[in-house]
């Protein structure tokens, strides 16, 4: 098999293109890294020098494709389905890919903000950065509240690259800063993303690692 996909299903990052290879049924071998292991860690770094998942090795075209943003793309050009993740209009790919950036930018990291925090000893804390990101969350769910009032999805009629973004920090931000229930078109969109069967999936594949989310203190 052509393809290979070092990741974590924990990782939210790496959700976002397990989704769209489940999407197209694209084949693939899924590679877990245990980032505690110094030789799988190693053996990452040696793919990818910044040493973060995921990673997408295609031995065939002989490329090495990190950043999940640059996976999916990569996977549109090389390895197309029926599901286009960025249209070839350029003006709706310039759109699709800002909607990507929105999401990986203003809800995901602010998310891993929060998370990562509990995390932190102590002494470590950031108590005023976590109150920045839970600032910077609601203020991203009332724009996707008002983007959405058309749906069904991030760009309209069809699912792309930005459906893929929007999940995995729809899913956890929801847990740390939830939606309430003034948002119900972030609400029934993160429904239908959860419904969609790629989705289902990459989220199933996660649930025994779910126990290791921070809690809290």
């Amino acid at each position: 098999m052509s393809l290979t996909l070092h990741y974590h299903p924990l990782s939210s990052f790496c959700w976002k293109v397990l989704i769209a290879l489940y999407e197209n049924g694209t084949p693939f071998t899924p590679k877990l890294v245990n980032l505690g292991d110094p030789d799988e860690r190693a053996a990452l770094l040696k793919l990818s020098p910044i040493g973060r998942f995921p990673v997408l090795r295609d031995d065939a075209r002989e490329r090495t494709v990190p950043e999940s943003s640059i996976i999916i793309e990569y996977l549109d050009r090389h390895y197309r389905g029926p599901v286009r993740f960025v249209p070839d209009d350029p003006g709706t790919a310039l759109q699709t890919r800002l909607r990507d950036r929105f999401f990986d930018l203003y809800v995901h990291l602010p998310m891993q903000k929060i998370i990562g925090d509990r995390l932190r000893t102590a002494d470590k804390k950031d108590p005023h950065g976590v109150a920045e990101a839970r600032t910077q969350l609601r203020a991203s769910y009332d724009i996707i509240e008002q983007q959405m009032a058309s749906g069904p999805w991030a760009m309209g009629k069809d699912f792309t690259l930005a459906d893929c973004s929007a999940l995995p920090p729809l899913f956890y931000g929801n847990k740390v800063e939830p939606f309430g229930p003034a948002r119900k078109n972030v609400t029934a969109y993160f429904e239908r993303l959860q419904a969609r069967p790629s989705v289902a999936r990459a989220l199933k594949e996660a649930e025994p690692y779910f126990h290791l989310v921070p809690k809290e203190s």
